[in-house]
């Protein structure tokens, strides 16, 4: 069967299937035959150089109309795309692409310097192709794309373990690469449960609010164009120009991580004002926990009926979703499980844990057809990550008597304080209910009388002055006393991995530098 891209070029060859707009005027319109034509060049120059069915293929790049054709250019040949984060440094890039083991990169201009040090030290990296721009020596440059054939590349052999490998995020190590093979279309029913539960239509115009290299946007995008919707691009996120594409093309579906929307809710009024938001009907909340205090925020500003929330990973998909007639009345739930999803609950001595309310935590495992394969040449931490077909990313929950479940925190987040178990998650959704408290992200440091102790590292609103007693005095009234942070520091932004996640690996070092054992 064609590729369903090859299909809508036929059925609807002259609707828009993306919309580069990155302001000023400058806007580029691809129609579904172009992007069509566009891809099927990628994916024959690719086959040119000699890159083979199932192989790995490095695209990198602010979000594009190319990057869409990349991203379809491999589903059509059959190669295993491999997104690179262009804001990885150029030791962090170098690891991606010795580890992936890919042959041929196609990068946006703004990384071909990068790329010519990388040309020169992976041994195994043949070729980077440079597009938007010119290529340094030694590459090959846009003209090399458009003399390649627009008709579609031969279908590639089934068998040849087409795909993605989407590294994580590393928020307590080195990337994985999570390897996720192709599947027969169809195959997948959890998938098609879910575009029906969510309500998604062709007629939805989709925005990326994240970079496509990050498995949500690129996954809900991909979902869009299967679809045969249109797709808005944002090259890179900025929130006043977010809220003008919103207006401007009627969007009405997103995906998006919390920093984004915090941002674009902490506009002043008189700013948001300006835009039309009523067009909004899914926006899909992942990619971190949105606190309870930001998704009332979203309400404000945005349709009531309009915010889902999906809980997943990289590795495993989604896997739980959360209604928008759920949202208020189960503040802190990631949802009932997504359709097609089993997930169960292991305590630590592994056994099911089959009670019901926060006293019954455990760690979270799952039963998909939508999981991933493997942990790339990291075979140890696939099989340390599983349970038979039941697999996890660590994650710490309980259910309630309903069958919602809640994400307490990240087991290596996890703070022990006097033999107490102390979910981080918790004390940042107390915290940021504070009016000047912008974002907070808690961990655990030493303590030689606790073991732990609880710290908050601490983003104020704009304007704001706050104290360290201030926020501890704020969290004892919101939560039990061994929750309240100890101690505080104030940074003007939390760092963060390229998928939007706090990197309190990064917070949380310089505490423990000079001690024998580490958390985390």
């Amino acid at each position: 069967m064609p590729d369903f891209l090859t299909l809508y070029a036929q059925a609807q060859p002259d609707k828009i299937a993306v919309i580069d707009d990155r302001g000023g005027g400058e806007v580029t319109r691809w129609t579904y035959r172009e992007l069509e034509e566009q891809s099927n060049r990628v994916a024959n120059a690719l086959l040119s150089l000699g890159v083979q069915p199932g192989e790995k293929v490095i695209w990198c790049g602010p979000n594009s109309q190319q990057v869409v054709a990349a991203i379809c250019a491999s589903r059509k040949a059959g190669f295993v795309a491999v997104p690179l984060n262009y804001r990885l440094t150029a030791e962090e890039a170098q690891y991606v692409v010795s580890h992936s083991d890919a042959t041929v990169a196609y990068v946006d201009a703004e990384l071909g310097p990068m790329f010519a040090d990388l040309l020169a030290r992976v041994e195994r990296l043949r070729h980077v192709i440079v597009y938007g721009g010119p290529a340094p020596d030694g590459m090959l440059a846009d003209d090399f794309v458009a003399a390649a054939p627009s008709t579609p590349p031969p279908d590639p052999n089934p068998e040849a373990g087409a795909g993605t490998m989407i590294f994580t995020s590393g928020t307590t190590g080195k990337p994985k690469g999570a390897l996720r093979r192709a599947r027969p279309e169809g195959q997948d029913t959890s998938a098609i449960r879910l575009v029906g539960l969510i309500g998604y239509t062709p007629d939805d115009i989709y925005l990326t609010s994240g970079p496509l290299y990050h498995s949500g946007p690129w996954g809900f995008m991909g979902g869009a164009l299967a679809l045969g919707q249109t797709v808005v691009v944002q090259r890179k996120f900025d929130p006043v120009d977010w809220l003008r594409l919103v207006d401007t093309y009627r969007i009405s579906s997103t995906f998006a991580a919390p920093a984004p929307i915090r941002m674009v809710c902490a506009l002043p009024e008189e700013v948001k004002k300006r835009y039309d938001r009523s067009s909004m009907k899914r926006m899909i909340a992942n990619a971190a926990p949105w606190s309870y205090a930001l998704k009332l925020q979203y309400l404000a500003d945005f349709p009531e009926d309009s915010l889902w929330e999906v809980y997943g990973s990289t590795e495993l998909g989604v896997d739980c979703v959360l209604e928008p007639k759920d949202q208020r009345r189960k503040p802190g739930s990631c949802g009932k499980p997504a359709p097609g999803v089993e997930v169960v609950l292991y305590d630590a001595d592994g056994h099911e844990v089959t009670g019901t309310g926060p006293d019954h935590t455990g760690e979270l495992y799952v039963r998909s057809p939508g999981i991933y394969e493997e942990y790339y040449k990291q075979r140890d931490s696939y099989d340390n990550s599983r349970r038979g077909d039941l697999h996890t990313v660590g994650d710490i929950a309980y259910r309630d008597d309903e069958g919602f479940y809640y994400i307490c925190d990240r087991k290596n987040d996890m703070i022990i304080s006097g033999g107490m178990n102390i979910y981080p998650a918790e004390i940042e959704a107390a915290l940021e209910q504070h009016p000047d408290i912008y974002e907070a992200a808690v961990f655990g440091i030493p303590s030689e009388e606790w073991g732990e102790s609880v710290h908050a590292t601490v983003v104020r609103q704009p304007g704001a002055s706050l104290t360290p007693a201030d926020v501890m005095a704020f969290s004892r009234e919101h939560l039990a006393g061994y929750k309240t942070p100890r101690s505080v520091d104030f940074v003007d932004e939390l760092p963060r991995t390229g998928s939007g996640k706090v990197l309190k690996r990064e917070l949380r070092a310089p505490y423990w530098a000079t001690e024998n054992r580490q958390v985390g």
